[in-house]
């Protein structure tokens, strides 16, 4: 099964939001976490046959 990694291309560097007072990166309840190291380094790849899986970009994990 081959897989297609999908990249955003042309945005401008982002500092990382962080939390009020602790300086930590704010996670939203939108991130998505690797269930095997809990990075939030998560990419979304598509399938041969359209179907979405996630790999983390930390381990190497993948999932979907």
């Amino acid at each position: 099964m081959s897989a297609v990694l999908l990249v955003e291309v042309g945005r401008q560097p982002v500092r990382p939001r962080t939390g009020p007072a602790t300086g930590r990166p704010a996670v939203s309840s939108r991130t998505l976490l690797c269930p095997a190291c809990g990075s939030s380094n998560v990419a979304q790849m598509l399938g041969d046959n359209g179907g979405v899986s996630y790999v983390c970009t930390t381990c190497g994990h993948s999932w979907g």
